[in-house]
């Protein structure tokens, strides 16, 4: 007799035997007991998880020649033709060999016949998110209204493929991915039955490849048993599947926390000696990261992860050495390096730089000890340095250090700004001291003074003449320069701008000024700049102020050597006048 694979030899063949889908197994038992069973059902699921299996169940349940019961005797003529597959009365059907709309035409004409031997005609369409639309369309009406000698079942695991209109016709169940813990104790009674010999560690190995399936733990431990005979070790598992040793995962998880960079080093090279794949086992370490942080958020993960009792005991024991807040950084890093890892030529090389920084992050300070750090800071200041911050607020509105007496004086009245601009053009001051009297205008700077009246008339105009060399500016000659081919002494030398400059002039100085415009070659240095240079000079000289008074300033000083960090940028707070 040929050898029969462990998921057919094991296949559940009562509603019992059905692991981890007791919602659906229990469901389906009392229906049958209350006689208040559907027409049609519709199965859904990943791949292994019982859906054509309860199919068949079901269908001997409702056939069994004993009678119509929750569990199939799997005694009687019926129920064996059905484990076999060779029933007259239940057809299994392939949706993806039979999706035309002549297989369903075919189908819906042997329908109305009753059945050979059996209680029910049972047809198990699986696969049926392959049928094609016509054959959903001819199906409809025989759906919707069969005779009641026949029942439907059909299996999908892609169920949004499936026509709502077909859906709305059916009995959903929805089946769940079985729990790791589950499969290991099936397997552990399969393996017992089969008097083998094998530690939990592999069953659960073994469970853990199958992914939630049923059917491919089975096909896996199969593997297993082949190439390892009737004594089976981890060792050998964990080298027949492939997988990523557990053993390596928790050394290196360890090595971070312990912030051992050469015991990090030495376990990339082992994982590489042992010709694992640096990316697979990053997402393994991904894996164990997100176990650990779901432990310490949570306590009792039971329910949360799929893990065994042992594995859930020394993660556990992981999370209480560390913060959520580390956790969180480096799950951070290596989902980074596991993005990187993919596109990478060297993986090893990526992995190494992650585990490496990792561990040796430097441990995070919470914000609440920090901002308490700051606030004793400033409660326990020295006398002389309390008064710094009041001081520094008001600083703007205060005139300028003597050392500094170009410092703009944009925070006071226009009255009390310009005097201050004086100790600028030394030629200016002489010249306005011996004008005759004329209008009140600012005599410490008459270029200063013009621009802004002209500026408060003719915004357009003032602002051209923030761009112009003032070559000589007294009460009855101005004289101004612009570079030769600018775009500035296109428009200065514009008749009706001169007109308006005159008019201006006249009304801000009072008699008849003469005014002259002149193309230089070059820069004048002999000549006043221009108040727009002017003012990009003032201003980075007051940048450069108001960042070393920052960098001096006591409790600035201190938050630099608390965070561990450097000044980027000043910026000064304006005050109210």
């Amino acid at each position: 007799m040929s050898y029969q694979v462990l998921a057919r030899k094991w296949r559940p063949q009562t509603f019992t035997d059905l692991v981890g889908q007791e919602h659906v197994s229990q469901t389906l038992k009392n229906a049958i007991d209350g006689g208040r069973v559907a027409h049609a059902f519709l199965f859904t699921g990943a791949r292994g998880v019982g859906k054509t299996s309860s199919a068949r169940i079901l269908a001997k349940a409702l056939n069994c020649e004993e009678g119509l019961s929750v569990e199939p005797c799997n005694h009687c003529s019926a129920c064996l033709e059905i484990t076999e597959g060779n029933s007259v009365d239940v057809f299994e059907i392939d949706g993806a060999s039979n999706t035309g709309v002549d297989d369903i035409r075919e189908l819906r004409d042997n329908i109305k016949y009753l059945p050979s031997r059996s209680r029910y005609k049972i047809f198990i369409i699986d696969e049926v998110h392959m049928l094609t639309t016509n054959a959903f369309n001819a199906l409809l009406k025989t759906l919707e209204e069969p005779p009641a000698h026949v029942k439907f079942i059909f299996a999908t695991t892609e169920p949004h493929k499936v026509p709502i209109t077909i859906l709305s016709r059916c009995q959903r169940f929805d089946f769940k991915r079985i729990a790791l813990p589950r499969i290991v104790s099936r397997l552990r009674y399969i393996v017992d039955q089969e008097g083998v010999s094998v530690s939990d560690e592999a069953l659960t190995i073994v469970a853990r490849k199958g992914d939630g399936s049923m059917r491919d733990s089975l096909t896996t431990l199969d593997q297993v048993l082949a190439f390892c005979g009737e004594q089976v070790s981890d060792e050998q598992v964990a080298a027949l599947l492939g997988v990523v040793d557990r053993r390596l995962i928790l050394d290196a998880a360890a090595a971070v926390f312990e912030r051992d960079l050469r015991g990090v080093l030495e376990l990339v090279a082992r994982v590489d000696s042992f010709g694992y794949n640096m990316r697979q086992f990053c997402q393994e370490l991904i894996d164990l990261f997100r176990a650990v942080a779901i432990i310490q958020a949570v306590g009792d993960a039971h329910g949360l992860l799929d893990l065994s009792e042992a594995e859930l005991s020394e993660l556990a024991g992981l999370a209480k050495t560390q913060s959520p807040g580390e956790l969180q950084r480096h799950l951070t890093l290596l989902l980074k390096a596991e993005g990187e890892m993919g596109q990478a030529s060297f993986p090893r090389l990526v992995l190494e730089m992650a585990l490496m920084k990792m561990a040796t992050l430097r441990p995070a300070v919470p914000v609440q000890e920090l901002l308490q750090r700051i606030a004793a800071l400033e409660g326990g200041a020295p006398p002389a340095a309390r008064p710094a911050q009041p001081a520094a607020a008001e600083r703007p509105a205060q005139p300028p250090r003597p050392a500094a007496p170009s410092a703009p004086a944009g925070q006071g009245a226009p009255s009390v700004a310009a005097p201050r601009q004086s100790a600028g053009p030394a030629p200016a001051a002489p010249a306005a001291q011996a004008a005759p009297a004329g209008p009140p205008v600012d005599t410490g700077d008459l270029w200063g003074s013009l621009v802004r009246f002209v500026k408060g008339k003719k915004p357009l105009l003032g602002s051209l003449l923030e761009q112009v060399y003032p070559v000589r500016v007294t009460r009855e000659n101005l004289e101004l320069g612009c570079l030769a081919g600018s775009y500035e002494l296109r428009l200065v030398q514009d008749p009706d701008k001169m007109n308006e400059l005159k008019a201006l002039a006249r009304e801000h100085f009072g008699g008849q000024p003469s005014l002259k415009v002149v193309a230089l070659d070059a820069v004048p240095t002999n000549a006043a700049p221009s108040l727009s240079e002017k003012k990009s000079l003032e201003d980075a000289e007051r940048a450069a102020t108001l960042r070393r008074e920052a960098e001096e300033h006591p409790l600035v000083t201190a938050a630099v050597e608390i965070f561990d960090g450097e000044i980027a940028e000043v910026t000064e707070i304006k005050t109210k006048p």
